[in-house]
């Protein structure tokens, strides 16, 4: 396919892969509590998804900054890290840093929501309080099947959605706003970046899996099931389109040289393709891919540092 030349088709036929999905929309949200914390608001809302789903998230407002101000949809990881969710934004890791945290301190509004089957969502499957975790995830992909939808698509649409909403706050620029997240967080700001052009800059880590060279290297268990999109592989497209459909934005790759989700061959011919598409754009510099030597899925402070940089420079 020559997205150089319809980028609209490829867009189109993105949102055919993800099934039979809603269109995002500005949700109503509430406030369900306030509370004050050193340097930033955090509000705790909550908003219907339109399929009879309630998405969670939290919005972190920093203190003493002008306004409007520029602002960030971050995307939590998996790992297996079911109730963790929307928590990941402000939770301070092992190694000491907290990447919505850290966001907030250099001055951007953050919103993180819980993704299907994560956080305050881990029963809101078929099976409600009788499942969590992994079991939600699997029963829902399963309903999603059923009803011509995909797990990864509902996924995507209430990442949408909320960049509606984040859009809408008077706190926010709507001309500064970016998109940021690790591992499954990662897949969703590739995806979102490529779908909504409100996203002006975004950094996906350690999950640029290019989808043909994944299939080829044979670790299909490493990836749970939510990565599998249904027609992913015969659609004529992948990851080097998606990408480049940000196209002139501003974007920024942060990923491990060694990461067996996102084989460095693909990682290449991402680069290759998208590069090109940048260039045609009048834009070389504004895809950058950061290779971190010897490492392999993770999420170093080297790359939240490298986040915070990025984005005061281009928002």
């Amino acid at each position: 396919m020559d997205l150089m030349a319809n980028p609209d088709e490829t867009r189109k036929r993105l949102w055919q892969l993800l099934g039979d999905i809603p269109q995002p929309f500005l949700p109503d949200v509430s406030v369900l509590s306030k509370r004050d914390e050193p340097g930033y608001t955090l509000e705790h809302l909550s908003f219907a998804n339109g399929v009879g789903d309630t998405v969670y998230g939290y919005m972190l407002l920093p203190k003493n900054i002008a306004k409007p101000a520029p602002a960030l949809l971050y995307h939590h990881e998996h790992g297996g890290k079911y109730s963790l969710g929307k928590d990941a934004a402000i939770k301070v890791r092992e190694n000491g840093y907290a990447p919505g945290l850290a966001l907030v301190e250099a001055g951007f509004i953050v919103l993180a929501i819980d993704a299907y089957g994560f956080g305050q969502r881990e029963h809101q499957g078929p099976g409600g309080a009788s499942e969590s975790g992994a079991s939600t995830e699997l029963s829902l992909y399963k309903q999603f099947l059923w009803q011509g939808r995909s797990l990864w698509g509902m996924m995507v649409h209430d990442d949408l959605t909320a960049l509606r909403y984040l859009r809408s706050r008077p706190e926010v620029d709507p001309a500064r706003i970016g998109a940021v997240g690790m591992s499954l967080g990662g897949s969703r700001t590739t995806w979102v970046a490529a779908l909504d052009e409100a996203v002006k800059a975004a950094v996906p880590i350690s999950q640029m899996t290019r989808y043909r060279d994944f299939a080829d290297s044979g670790n299909l268990r490493m990836h749970a099931i939510y990565y599998y999109v249904p027609g992913m592989l015969v659609s004529g497209l992948d990851m080097e389109h998606i990408v480049a459909l940000t196209a002139p934005r501003h974007q920024l790759i942060l990923t491990g040289d060694l990461d067996p989700l996102s084989p460095i061959a693909g990682i290449h011919k991402v680069m290759d393709y998208a590069g090109e598409v940048y260039r045609a754009a009048g834009a070389p510099d504004n895809l950058e891919l950061a290779l971190y030597e010897g490492v392999a899925h993770a999420y170093l402070p080297a790359m939240v540092k490298a986040t915070v940089e990025f984005f005061g420079r281009t928002l």
